[in-house]
C-alpha cells in the first residue's frame, strides 16, 4: 500500500516544500530551486510524488521509480516530452509506502530543510 496524495502532501510541507500551484491534476510544490509535484490522480500512490526528469539517475540510488516518466499538461515547471503524439510535460514518478522512506528519499535527493 502506498501512501496518498494528500499523504505525501503533508510530507512534503513538513520538509519544508510550500505549496504554490493547485490544479485538478497536481500540486507544485517548491523548497528553493527545488520543485516537485504531487499526482492528484494517484489514487493508490504508486505515483504520487513527481520528481524533475534531470533527477531521475540520483533518485534511482534512493528509490525505484514507479514507471519511466509520467506526462500531464499541468507539470509545467517540468520539460517537455516530445516524443509523444501529445507534447506533454513530464517527470519521474515515486510512491512510498511509510512517511518515513518518502522524508528519506526526500532528504536523500535535495538535503535536509534549512529552517531559518
Amino acid at each position: 500500500m502506498y501512501l496518498r496524495p494528500d499523504e505525501v502532501a503533508r510530507v512534503l510541507e513538513k520538509s519544508g516544500f510550500t505549496m504554490d500551484v493547485v490544479t485538478q491534476k497536481a500540486y507544485g510544490y517548491r523548497r528553493g530551486d527545488d520543485y516537485v509535484y504531487v499526482n492528484r490522480e494517484a489514487r493508490m500512490g504508486r505515483t504520487a510524488l513527481i520528481i524533475h526528469p534531470a533527477l531521475k539517475e540520483r533518485s534511482t540510488t534512493l528509490s525505484d521509480p514507479a514507471s519511466d516518466i509520467k506526462t500531464c499538461d499541468h507539470y509545467e515547471q517540468f520539460p517537455l516530452y516530445l516524443a509523444g503524439d501529445v507534447q506533454q510535460h513530464y517527470g519521474i514518478p515515486h510512491g512510498f509506502s511509510s512517511r518515513m522512506a518518502l522524508e528519506r528519499f526526500l532528504n536523500g535527493l535535495f538535503g535536509e530543510a534549512q529552517y531559518s
